[in-house]
């Protein structure tokens, strides 16, 4: 079969297509055949950085969509031939990927593999970061940093549907701006001002939400822009920066929470909770609440190319591999 890895780190150019065995599901394990394959900021970060590799050659990749070719001892309620997305920890670029049943679902009635790819990141995290971690209710207002990324379209369109009584972004050009708004954001701010303008658009009273994918400083700042009550939830650390953390001083006085999310973690530690949560987001897309665009799609042989794209930061919405004909 057909991968791509780099056995250094480095810009695009180190992917590299290899030939090699199709890996077998052991037990409890899935092997999928890749039709589709997502393309995500950490993809980019391991190949630049070296986030999340253990050791040298690497294949990157943790979503992708296709048909089950083999199940491991043990796995129940899937078979040979379904059409599914999975999450993978790493290897997800490449023809045949083996991961934990517990992240290979089932697609929904409707659903075609190429949307199916856009899934197994975004929408989870997404809903959780509307849902489960950030707890929006109704008329309350939110700030999403990253508001024309993949996660940040369909968080706009999440917050929406819960009823929001405004959605702010925060994009770093006007195009990633206007793509915004058609996702749902009432206003788009650019990165250097955006707690001021929260301030401005509130009326002085700041957000009740914001959602940071972006760390360090700007994590920071997001907490001043917070209401009194309000959540910031922090989801990444694009920027690279060391951890920058909240305490006593930043909290107490205003009733102010922090909270985090990393979907690999959760599918680590706990697994059920990730198939109930997925399952409840792939709903939303099957009733039309959520349309996640694939914006540019490359073949299996020009990773090296959308990882250009996705590193130039001027990519929207999803970035696709497309692993089969």
């Amino acid at each position: 079969m057909r991968a791509v890895e780099f056995q250094e780190y480095g810009g695009p150019e180190v992917l590299r297509v290899v030939e090699t065995a199709a890996p077998e599901p052991g037990p409890g394990q899935v092997a999928v055949e890749a039709v589709w394959a997502g393309v995500n900021f950490a993809d980019v970060k391991a190949r630049a950085q070296g986030y999340r590799v253990t050791s040298l050659p690497y294949r990157p990749g943790l979503e992708v969509s296709g048909r089950i070719r083999a199940v491991g001892e043990g796995v129940e309620g899937l078979r040979t031939g379904q059409e599914v997305a999975a999450l993978v920890d790493s290897g997800g670029y490449a023809e045949v990927v083996v991961t934990e049943a517990a992240r290979v679902f089932p697609l929904p009635e409707g659903l075609d593999l190429r949307t199916a790819a856009t899934l197994p990141t975004v929408l989870p995290t997404a809903h959780a970061l509307i849902h489960e971690v950030g707890r929006l209710r109704a008329g309350e207002s939110v700030l999403v940093h990253g508001a024309a990324g993949g996660i940040g379209t369909a968080v706009g369109q999440l917050a929406r549907a819960a009823g929001a009584g405004a959605v702010y972004g925060v994009a770093s050009s006007d195009a990633k701006a206007e793509y915004a708004r058609g996702y749902g954001y009432d206003e788009v701010f650019r990165p250097d001002t955006f707690e001021t303008d929260v301030r401005r658009a509130t009326g002085g009273r700041g957000v009740d939400l914001v959602l940071d994918p972006v760390g360090g400083d700007t994590l920071r700042r997001g907490l001043e822009a917070l209401a009194v009550f309000g959540r910031l939830v922090s989801f990444g650390n694009a920027s690279g920066a060391e951890p920058w953390r909240a305490g006593q001083e930043e909290l107490y006085a205003q009733g102010r929470s922090v909270a985090g999310l990393s979907l690999i973690a959760l599918a680590q530690s706990a697994p059920d909770a990730l198939r109930a949560l997925t399952e409840r987001a792939l709903r939303t897309v099957r009733d039309g609440t959520v349309v996640l665009p694939v914006t540019a799609e490359f073949p299996l042989s020009d990773a090296a190319g959308a990882h250009r794209l996705m590193g130039g930061r001027t990519s929207t919405g999803k970035l696709l591999l497309r692993v089969a004909d």
